[in-house]
Order: C-alpha cells, then sequence, then structure tokens
C-alpha cells in the first residue's frame, strides 16, 4: 500500500517559482514511477511529468517542459516537482500519483494518489 500527500501548493505571480512535493508512505514506492497530473477548474485532468522507479528518466508534456523539473529521493521517499517561468494558465491542483508499471502518461494507468494542492498563478 502506498499514500501520497502532496504539499507546497500556492499564490505566486507569473514568471515566479513553486516547489511542490510529495510524501510517500509505503518502501513499496520505490519500486513505482511517480507523476504529477494537474487539474484546472472545468477541465480534464492532465499529464505533467513523470519520473521513473530509479529517477534517471524523466518526461514532461510540452506545456511545461523547461520550465518544471521532476525529482524524486528514494531514501526520503519523495516525488517533488519544480515550477519556473509559472504562467496563469499553470493555475490548477496538482496532483501526485504512482504507478506499478510503466511510466504512464495517462491517468488511468495509475494506481494511487494524493489529494492534490492548489497552485494559483496571478497575473
Amino acid at each position: 500500500q502506498v499514500q501520497l500527500v502532496e504539499s507546497g501548493g500556492g499564490l505566486v505571480q507569473a514568471g515566479g517559482s513553486l516547489n511542490v512535493s510529495c510524501a510517500v508512505s509505503g518502501r513499496a514506492f520505490i519500486t513505482y514511477a511517480g507523476a504529477w497530473f494537474r487539474q484546472a477548474h472545468g477541465q480534464e485532468r492532465e499529464f505533467v511529468a513523470a519520473v521513473s522507479r530509479s529517477g534517471d528518466l524523466t518526461y514532461y508534456s510540452d506545456p511545461v517542459r523547461g520550465r518544471f523539473t521532476i525529482s524524486r529521493d528514494n531514501n526520503k521517499l519523495t516525488v517533488s516537482l519544480q515550477m519556473k517561468g509559472l504562467k496563469t494558465e499553470d493555475t490548477a491542483v496538482y496532483y501526485c500519483a504512482a504507478a506499478r508499471r510503466g511510466i504512464p502518461a495517462n491517468d488511468y494507468e495509475y494506481d494511487y494518489w494524493g489529494q492534490g494542492t492548489q497552485v494559483t498563478v496571478s497575473s
């Protein structure tokens, strides 16, 4: 069993930076891929970034590539998302997720989810 708890969301001005983090309970997490998704108000949840079990492979959606960085620490059992150059369109609830198989970009392939943390970017 894996439990995920996000933290670090908040309000930031456009162009600013913010880090969100996901604390994981359950040592089994080191065998799972980790990812961040986001859901803006009235929109579907979308893939943001994913990281492999070892942390050596990372994937990003086109809107965030070059601005966001995903990482994990298998000793501390955390998955983090560093966000720079934030835009108003990055405003959303950000969710941490874990997948047993592969490093998927589809939310239905993820097995565990956190409760989400709100990120709001003001103009």
